[in-house]
């Protein structure tokens, strides 16, 4: 089976970690592609190579001297180089950046920081380098040509032999220039790679363990997620529980390649496997997992015999359009509605929408609730169980804590329940105690 192996910046962060990295591609012959982003911070003070390469563009477009970050940036790969011994010319290839530095792209710029990284990590495996410039084509709208990628990719395994070192996060347009993907592009990369090559397996390695049934910082040691479904993580990474790059997930998914995170610096933990359906097992957990967010902004409008009018709830969503605000959630009455939005979207038009939605649509009451904050329980096995809904409810009320909106997902997957900020973390805390570790046994 063909695994591609994607290691994010703290993976490749110095020559300690590039060590963990080749002993985790020589214990498997079946990772034969590598990717790799830019290397990333050794510790909490320190700065990610990116960080620091679009600092360099900031200075150059304000006619500042970068002399000292570009010193700074190659110290880091000579310092790589010197002990593990590579003989990669880092100090020529790197003085011949600096010496060109105003010539280049902003993209271009920012995309050394993979290439460097690759460059050294391809020696040290003693893997083939092939430059994402010449593999990953984009269209001229920014999206990805899939059909060309592919072509260049097998063309590239053709000529390697079957293996090698690819950066992640840049490719290149149709007329050769290099463009970026956005931040986390590297796992975008990954994903691209092991959809052309047909890969069994796409694993992500970072600095965890895969995802975890929910925030640390606020529930005390809570399980790991060994197996969860595309649609799952898509819900829990909206509400803020991210591992992996959302968009990373859409190329493997297309043609149904499971994706496993795993931790560099722990690998013979299991990690996650995300993956389209779920495994069947007699036992699986009744909650997947439970992330959320503070800060949201609740818009209620309320008409008498709103039920019998036709368009109001789009007349009130066009005007948050035409401000340029995304709505999360319209829970919805007989006769009023709310529109749920980011706290930050509206921080500064929420007065002139209240007043747009009151001129347009005059209703008999229109009310702002600040500080609402969402928690997001998601579980593909919620639905087997009845009454799993009405149990989360009662907990919460059995806590004293006051439910302000309830939404469910589509899909049956997921129960939104909106709270007060200052009962987030609380609330959290009471499902997870109560149902973190139910289980529900699957019929054979």
């Amino acid at each position: 089976m063909i695994k591609v192996a994607k290691f994010g910046g703290s993976s490749v962060a110095d020559a300690e970690q590039f060590k963990k990295v080749h002993a985790i591609v020589k214990a498997d012959p079946e990772r034969t592609y590598v990717v790799v982003s830019a290397s990333g911070k050794r510790s909490s003070s320190d700065n990610k190579i990116t960080d620091l390469l679009l600092l360099v563009n900031a200075h150059i477009q304000y006619g500042v001297d970068c002399s000292g970050l570009l010193a700074t940036i190659e110290q880091r790969y000579l310092d790589i180089a010197l002990e593990l011994g590579l003989k990669f010319p880092v100090g020529e290839e790197f003085a011949r950046f600096a010496e060109n530095i105003k010539s280049y792209s902003p993209d271009f710029i920012v995309s050394r920081g993979e290439w460097f990284t690759a460059q050294l990590m391809a020696e040290y495996l003693d893997m083939p380098f092939v430059d994402s410039a010449d593999v990953v084509m984009f269209h001229h709208d920014g999206t990805i040509d899939m059909e060309r990628t592919q072509i260049r990719l097998r063309e590239a395994i053709i000529h390697t032999g079957g293996s090698f070192v690819l950066p992640g996060f840049y490719g290149s347009t149709v007329d050769g220039q290099i463009k970026l993907f956005k931040r986390g592009g590297g796992d975008i990369t990954g994903a691209i790679l092991a959809r052309c090559i047909d890969a069994g397996i796409y694993e992500n390695w970072t600095d965890v363990s895969g995802f975890l049934a929910a925030d640390p910082r606020i529930v005390d040691k809570p399980r790991g997620i060994h197996r969860i479904t595309f649609e799952e993580m898509r819900e829990l990474s909206y509400m803020g529980a991210s591992v992996l790059q959302e968009e990373a997930i859409f190329p493997v998914r297309e043609v149904n390649i499971p994706i496993q995170i795993k931790n560099t610096n722990a690998p013979d933990e299991f990690g996650t496997i995300i993956r389209e359906t779920a495994n069947e097992h007699a036992r699986e957990h009744l909650i997947t997992g439970i992330a959320g967010k503070k800060d949201f902004v609740g818009i209620y409008v309320q008409r008498a015999h709103m039920s019998n009018e036709v368009g109001r709830v789009r007349r009130a969503l066009s005007i948050l359009e035409r401000y340029g605000v995304s709505v999360e959630h319209i829970p919805t009455g007989v006769d009023s509605f709310s529109i749920v939005v980011n706290g930050a979207d509206v921080k500064d038009s929420i007065y002139s929408i209240v007043a747009d939605i009151q001129r347009d649509l005059e209703p008999d009451t229109i009310n702002v609730l600040p500080g609402l904050a969402l928690i997001s329980v998601v579980g593909r096995n919620m639905s087997r169980r009845v009454g799993t809904s009405g149990q989360i409810f009662g907990a919460l009320g059995e806590a004293g804590i006051n439910i302000r909106m309830i939404t469910q997902s589509s899909q049956e997957i997921s129960i939104i329940v909106g709270v007060q900020n200052e009962d987030f973390e609380k609330a959290i805390r009471v499902i997870y105690e109560r149902f973190g570790d139910a289980v529900v046994v699957r019929e054979r």
